[in-house]
């Protein structure tokens, strides 16, 4: 099959540039069809709703997102803003590359911040200092406010049970709830993404990914991510067979020692509630051969919020996050 195939954005400088292979006689590729559908899926987005945007946090799904995104309507400048739901406790490497990428490509960021709703009373600290559940009133509240009807996330099917249920257009109602008898049939890659005043859609391109498919897609684009998704030394406790760093989030506990260890994160959240893993992979191709080996899915491996109780992500997932 002849594929024309546009490889890598331009991080070294400002805007959006993409530059193009030669064309190939080459065969289509699994990671080429996977690429073809998420950028299909942004092109319906933008020709069937109003005021879409994408969630952002720096994280690497959400990177290869927006990488997609830029993609898919290049030369143009990308149609929509990008929203953050900031914990307070985001890892500083992440606040930096959100910054940096938004900089460097001249996108519009909104940010919902959890520390100002803990601030005003609008909401109060957890017993056990986690904030990620408490990010759920800003996304909606920023969603309403910004009147976005359809929201964009990096969520993949194979990363947790609930989200294995949710289909690529997944319709939320008036007060932002998913339910899983409201999910629509998608044949022959047809998204219905019809929605009363005040529901909205949240899309999943990345729905038939896989961990490895994302690392195989950084490392065939060149994707630039943030540091900390490659070996490095860093000051490490053991907690819960993860291991956590020490930040306004707190330190470790009685009988917890800090450590140097050489670590990099699979995936990235709020700093109390998300670890490190031990590793020497420090490039792309380290890092596929760790994830290819792999028998546990990145957040069952370093997400603490997610073990709560198996039915933890789709519970706030009933009441309206992501």
């Amino acid at each position: 099959m002849w594929a024309a195939r546009m490889t890598t954005i331009d991080t070294n400088r400002a805007g959006a540039d993409v530059f193009i292979d030669d064309v190939e006689n080459d065969e289509f590729t699994t990671l080429d069809a996977l690429e073809s559908e998420a950028i299909h899926i942004f092109r319906e987005v933008a020709g069937e709703f109003e005021r879409p945007v994408i969630l952002f946090s720096g994280g690497k799904d959400s990177t290869v997102l927006l990488h997609l995104a830029l993609k898919a309507f290049w030369p143009a400048p990308l149609p929509f803003a990008l929203l953050h739901v900031d914990t307070g406790h985001n890892l500083p490497e992440i606040i930096a590359f959100r910054d940096e990428i938004v900089e460097r490509h001249n996108l519009r960021l909104h940010v919902a911040s959890v520390e100002e709703y803990l601030a005003d009373g609008r909401l109060t600290e957890r017993p056990d200092g986690i904030r990620n559940p408490l990010q759920t009133i800003p996304l909606l509240d920023a969603i309403t406010e910004n009147r976005f009807d359809a929201v964009f996330g990096g969520g993949r099917r194979d990363e947790e049970r609930s989200r294995a249920k949710e289909r690529i257009f997944s319709l939320r109602n008036a007060f932002g709830q998913w339910d899983p008898k409201r999910q629509r049939p998608e044949l022959w890659n047809l998204y219905n993404g019809r929605h009363a005043p005040g529901e909205h859609v949240r899309v999943f391109p990345l729905s038939n990914w896989t961990e490895l498919d994302i690392w195989r897609y950084i490392a065939r684009e060149q994707v630039l991510l943030a540091p900390l998704y490659y070996a490095h030394e860093r000051e490490v406790f053991e907690r819960d067979g993860m291991w956590m760093t020490s930040g306004s989030w707190g330190g470790p506990r009685e009988g917890e020692t800090v450590e140097v260890r050489k670590v990099r994160y699979r995936t990235v959240g709020d700093g109390s509630t998300t670890g490190a893993i031990l590793s020497d992979a420090d490039t792309n191709e380290a890092v596929l051969d760790e994830v290819a080996a792999s028998r546990l899915t990145e957040r069952g491996a370093t997400r603490g919020d997610d073990r709560v109780s198996e039915a933890a992500m789709e519970d706030r997932k009933r009441e309206g996050y992501f």
